[in-house]
């Protein structure tokens, strides 16, 4: 194994005064009314752009998932122009495929007393009151038209007996809100998303440019205009200028290395803005999913994300022998710990991610893991199996074991799945006002890249959610209302200062790469970081353990720079140097993750300090301290003063009051 760089003598005796200074709050501009009633009000508010009109705007949209094809198809369906960047080689492509269980909705169609003001307090609550409220109201809203219209084109969700859509249960709530299409959902959406998307392309509307990586984004008189991309078969770096500049690419999870998310998906559109100035918004908050397949070996290249929908009908156990080496089917059920069916009665196996895998972490750090390395517990069918039916079982949950069987060799319907935590959802990501416009204006966000709804911990089956309601039901709005002021201003010139000067950033950068002749290459080093992020910002986080690795992520990137090995040249398809960019973002990240941590002297959610805890081991809020969003501004190259600028957004609950999360 890689040795890890050596931590600073000073690592240990870093305080959050080292690393950051503090600056001048942020408005998140969210209407001055109740918060169920402030979408209603923002709507009826926005400034228009009349039909004749759309298009002569153009609007750059940089993503083809579940938000950046919503996006791109409902502007082109309205009349803008647009021009639509994916890295991938078809829109389909992207990652949203892999949310495998469900999307929730506040439809209440099953009389378990769901309802709009239900949704909102789980998700709040679920997210330990660390996303705003107002939008967890927009988002309980537009679920109910999110379903009808994926449903219309083309979603083949699961369907009743009667013919009535079916749902089932989540984990972080009591009743069945969630739809689903087997454990395919993200797929089927994503193929109906992509489908709505080419008929805009094929009206002419929207024009997709298809291996495209976004490396720069062009800020010119203050505003958003512009991106600079690389063709990725070609090598060729070029600028597109617009009016407006929607991001939608997704989360930062593959900073870990070892994730659950596709190895192609990275943070560097992302990250790449905020070095243009977009703040960033709670990097810390990264939920590890409780259901990831564990590793095998070191050198496997990622983990394998099962669905949360398997905790339905899943029970997870650990031997109440530590080191018990026996075979699941000779543990004796009194010699078994259902630890979260003990620990939280209420929910159960349904507890939220967060509790769920702290829990699975505790177990095996305890010594009672299970399997070849001891790495994991088990997610046992053989209650409902004897419950329902083998039959009933596979209908729900097929291909997902076959995935399983596929992965591992093992048969889930005779010996109980292996599951571990896994770095997966990023909460945080770039900050944003309730309009979805960042820091920058002109700059919008889309789905997992933006922040605000789920605070410091996603509950199940909102990813696709709020990837839909950003795409198809908020950015179709707020976008216009920001381009109708600007109606006959044309789109930023080609050959403008601000254009050369991004197109000059990114050569140079690509040309440094090329350069630095080492002997290592990227995929080494990221894997080095992952160690030290799991490590250091893992599960658990200790403010020793944090701050020496800011000192080992300062260390790995200066080796980074004195001796990454990138073969090939820029001008031509090159993998390597796509992944040196991407890590090279990484090791700038990762360093801001950490002082996130460290500086958030509290434990919310996801993001778990051993230092504030309760007497039971819950994680401890202090409302009074941290009840705010931390807004990041990174220093400016060759900065004397190299510290962050953290910018607050307070946070206030009026519908959902604070309170001690409670899941048992």
């Amino acid at each position: 194994m890689t040795p890890r760089p050596e931590a600073t003598s000073t690592a240990t005796t870093l305080g959050p005064d080292d690393v950051r200074t503090v600056g001048t709050p942020v408005d998140g501009h969210v209407p001055d009314v109740a918060p169920d009633l402030a979408w209603d009000d923002r709507r009826l508010h926005y400034d228009l752009v009349a039909p004749a009109n759309r298009r002569r705007f153009t609007v750059i949209v940089v993503g083809t998932g579940l938000a950046g094809a919503g996006a791109a198809a409902a502007l082109g369906e309205l009349g803008y122009q647009v021009e639509c960047f994916t890295l991938h080689d078809a829109p389909r492509r992207a990652h949203s495929v892999a949310a495998q269980g469900g999307i929730n909705a506040a439809r209440a169609r099953k009389v378990d007393n769901d309802s709009l003001h239900r949704f909102v307090k789980d998700t709040v609550k679920g997210g330990d009151f660390r996303g705003r409220e107002a939008d967890a109201f927009r988002l309980a809203q537009e679920s109910v038209r999110v379903i009808d219209h994926m449903n219309a084109i083309g979603a083949p969700f699961a369907r009743e007996y009667g013919g009535r859509l079916a749902t089932r249960s989540f984990g972080g709530v009591q009743v069945s809100r969630t739809y689903y299409t087997r454990g395919q959902t993200g797929q089927q959406l994503q193929v109906a998303g992509a489908d709505a998307l080419l008929r805009q392309v094929a009206r002419g509307t929207v024009t997709l440019h298809t291996r495209q990586e976004m490396l720069d984004l062009v800020v010119a008189d203050g505003r958003a205009q512009g991106v600079v991309v690389r063709d990725l078969v070609t090598g060729k770096v070029r600028a597109v200028t617009a009016h407006a500049v929607i991001l939608a690419t997704g989360g930062y999870g593959n900073i870990y290395d070892k994730s659950t998310l596709a190895r192609n998906s990275n943070a560097t559109a992302a990250w790449r803005a905020h070095r243009r100035g977009a703040y960033f918004a709670n990097p810390a908050f990264v939920q590890f999913h409780p259901t990831a397949l564990p590793l095998m070996s070191q050198w496997q290249s990622k983990t394998i994300l099962m669905s949360e929908s398997l905790r339905n009908d899943g029970r997870i156990w650990v031997p109440l022998r530590a080191d018990d080496d026996r075979a699941p089917q000779d543990v004796p059920e009194d010699e078994r710990d259902y630890y979260l069916e003990r620990r939280y009665p209420t929910f159960g196996n349904l507890t939220p991610r967060d509790v769920a895998s702290r829990a699975a972490r505790e177990r095996i750090d305890a010594g009672y893991g299970v399997g070849p390395l001891k790495n994991a517990v088990y997610l046992d069918f053989a209650d409902a199996i004897a419950r329902l039916g083998k039959d009933a079982v596979v209908a729900r949950y097929s291909n997902l074991f076959h995935m399983y069987q596929q992965a591992t060799g093992d048969d889930p319907l005779s010996t109980p799945m292996r599951i571990a935590p896994g770095a997966h959802f990023a909460m945080g990501g770039l900050w944003s006002d309730y309009d979805l416009m960042t820091s920058v204006p002109g700059l919008f966000v889309g789905g997992e890249v933006g922040w605000g709804y789920h605070g410091a911990n996603r509950l199940g089956a909102n990813s696709l959610l709020s990837a839909c309601v950003d795409g198809w039901f908020t950015l179709p709005y707020a976008v216009p209302s920001y381009l109708a002021p600007l109606l006959g201003t044309p789109a930023l010139a080609p050959d403008h200062d601000a254009v050369a000067e991004s197109l000059d950033a990114v050569r140079s950068r690509t040309g440094r790469l090329l350069s630095t002749g080492g002997t290592q290459g990227p995929a080494r080093f990221h894997r080095r970081l992952g160690e030290i992020l799991y490590r250091s910002a893992g599960v658990t986080r200790t403010p020793e353990g944090l701050a020496e690795g800011i000192a080992d992520v300062r260390a790995l990137r200066e080796e980074f720079w004195q001796d990454v090995r990138v073969t090939g040249e820029g001008d031509v398809l090159n993998q390597e140097l796509e992944r040196a960019g991407r890590v090279a973002d990484y090791l700038e990240m990762a360093e801001l993750l950490c002082v996130d941590a460290l500086d958030r002297d509290e434990s919310c959610g996801a993001h778990f300090r051993a230092d504030h805890q309760t007497p039971g081991g819950e994680a401890q809020r202090d409302d009074a301290a941290w009840c705010r969003v931390s807004a990041w501004e990174s220093p400016a190259p060759g900065a004397t003063d190299a510290r962050f600028v953290r910018h607050d957004e307070p946070l206030t609950f009026q519908a959902v009051p604070l309170q001690t999360r409670n899941y048992a």
